[in-house]
């Protein structure tokens, strides 16, 4: 009943519902790390990075190996990776992560898609990255700075879920809070205004025709109730040289600390 009374609403004020769903769509909310999320955060190297208007808090483990930057999904954090982090250390890497802008401890303000993936595009040429692992609309944000950015060259590619088209990221702004499609169309127009982009384009299964990976492995869960698997399995239909793990029983989230979906990354990584 309420999404269906803020549904009428936001057909009567479009422009006040527009400013309320753009806000939601750059605003992420933080969520709070699990004690053992928190304890790996804790153990690791901390640097402040500057990054336009942001304080980034980037992290490091492990003093030697070849590095792997781990890129977190929206309303993520670095510490969300903690059950790989320990394993990538113990197998002899060297791994980097960070929060980003507007994530965990990272300063806040209002942030996009264009700003977290112009962030990685940074990070992977400053750690001279050559092996990436990222969660959910991390893949994203990571194929879409690697597609801006086609001197840069991954060897290996892991993303455990990935959402294909940034529209259903609208989409899911605009169900999750009942407001009408009118309100949609409006927000889609402010967005393209402000960033310069369509969002159209905005396609993981497109952005991936054109960057450099050697090898990619996508891990999804056949019944993720935030991400469709068939969202990752176009993707994988568009990407050479990629492969596709369909998994069960993980979720979402429980996907980044799932024992055998851990063996299966490092397997690759290796």
């Amino acid at each position: 009943m309420k999404k269906r009374i803020i549904n009428v609403i936001s057909y009567l004020l479009p422009r006040l519902f527009t400013k309320i769903a753009y806000s939601k769509l750059t605003n992420p909310q933080i969520r709070k790390l699990r004690e053992n999320e928190f304890e790996i955060i804790s153990q690791s190297i901390t640097t402040d990075f500057k990054f336009k208007d942001f304080t980034i808090k980037t992290y490091e483990w492990g003093d030697k190996g070849e590095t792997v930057l781990l890129v977190h999904g929206w309303e993520g954090q670095a510490g969300n990776f903690s059950d790989l982090i320990r394993k990538l250390v113990a197998s002899g890497y060297k791994v980097k992560a960070f929060d980003g802008p507007s994530h965990g401890f990272s300063s806040k303000g209002r942030t996009s898609l264009l700003e977290f993936s112009e962030l990685i595009g940074v990070l992977i040429k400053k750690y001279k990255v050559k092996k990436i692992v990222s969660h959910s609309f991390g893949g994203v944000a990571t194929t879409f700075a690697l597609q801006n950015n086609l001197d840069i060259q991954i060897d290996k590619y892991v993303l455990l879920t990935t959402p294909d088209k940034f529209l259903d990221r609208i989409n899911d702004v605009i169900r999750q809070n009942g407001i009408s499609n009118k309100v949609k169309n409006k927000l889609i127009e402010k967005f393209e205004t402000e960033t310069n982009y369509k969002v159209a384009t905005l396609n993981v299964s497109d952005f991936v025709k054109e960057i450099k990976v050697a090898q990619s492995l996508i891990i999804h869960d056949r019944n993720d109730k935030v991400i469709s698997i068939e969202q990752s399995k176009n993707v994988y239909k568009n990407w050479p040289n990629s492969q596709f793990i369909e998994i069960e029983g993980t979720g979402h989230f429980r996907i980044l600390r799932t024992e055998n979906v851990l063996k299966e990354v490092l397997n690759y990584l290796n």
